[in-house]
């Protein structure tokens, strides 16, 4: 299985843009172009279950991440992590040392424990309520109206809606056993992981994803950690621009020549 791509630009650092989990490559088109002008060599991609990827097996999205890099002949990357993305990211660079660069991580969420909030907890009842009361649509707009800050506009949260109605109905239809498959990635290693990282929260996210920012920041021994205070859980979406000078901001600041990727 290749996960569906787009490249665009090239450059001496690969940038790799991983989605959050009720998005697909697509929350990208804010940054893609505008990265590969900044003189990147840059990849999005669809993970299984989302976009145009379908589940087809059990699977370790990080492991997929890798086999399309292989793919690609891609070896040392920076990885750009949306929420779940940023999960991914995590796990990738436990996975798979010495091929990551740094990372960006934005409102992501991560591979270790987590309790979650009153408000994440009484949001995840509804929606599998709702998802067990097969009304896939009021999930979707739940989903859209929990995670996207107050400076989304219609357009943005039209994308969310498409992108979260197409994650559950791959995700639906697909068969129980081939779900994604456990990483054990722990806290010590979470600290081993001594690449440059910007850790991004919103000040208008949902409380869980602020803590896990913080305490992901303390993890990581290279770690800058931004609060953004226009921000809710998906910035890339919501002030597409101001991202992408982010983003480009903290690739400016990386050593070319220890990051480079192809």
């Amino acid at each position: 299985m290749t996960l569906s791509h787009d490249t665009a630009g090239t450059g001496p650092l690969t940038v790799v843009l991983l989605h959050s989990g009720v998005c697909d490559r697509r929350m990208w088109d804010g940054q893609f172009q505008g990265l590969a002008e900044a003189g990147h060599h840059v990849v999005r991609c669809d993970l299984r279950g989302f976009g145009e990827t379908p589940v087809d097996a059990p699977h370790v999205h990080a492991d997929d991440v890798r086999d399309l890099l292989d793919r690609l002949g891609v070896e040392r990357v920076v990885l750009v992590g949306s929420s779940f993305g940023g999960e991914v990211a995590l796990e990738f660079a436990v996975r798979h040392p010495g091929r990551t660069a740094a990372l960006a991580l934005l409102c992501a969420a991560a591979p270790v424990e987590h309790r979650a909030g009153p408000e994440l907890r009484a949001f995840f009842g509804q929606e599998d309520a709702l998802l067990e009361a097969g009304d896939v649509e009021a999930a979707t707009a739940l989903n859209v109206g929990l995670w996207l800050g107050p400076d989304a506009g219609a357009g943005a949260r039209a994308l969310v809606h498409a992108m979260q109605r197409r994650a559950f109905e791959l995700q639906l239809a697909a068969p129980e056993e081939h779900g994604p498959l456990p990483t054990g990635v722990t806290e010590d290693d979470l600290r081993t992981i001594g690449v440059p990282a910007l850790v991004v929260t919103g000040a208008h996210d949902v409380p869980d994803f602020r803590a896990i920012g913080e305490k992901t920041a303390a993890l990581l021994p290279a770690a800058r950690r931004v609060e953004l205070d226009w921000a809710g859980h998906l910035p890339a979406l919501e002030r597409p621009e101001e991202t992408l000078d982010l983003l480009t901001g903290f690739l400016s600041g990386l050593s070319a020549p220890a990051a480079a990727g192809r």
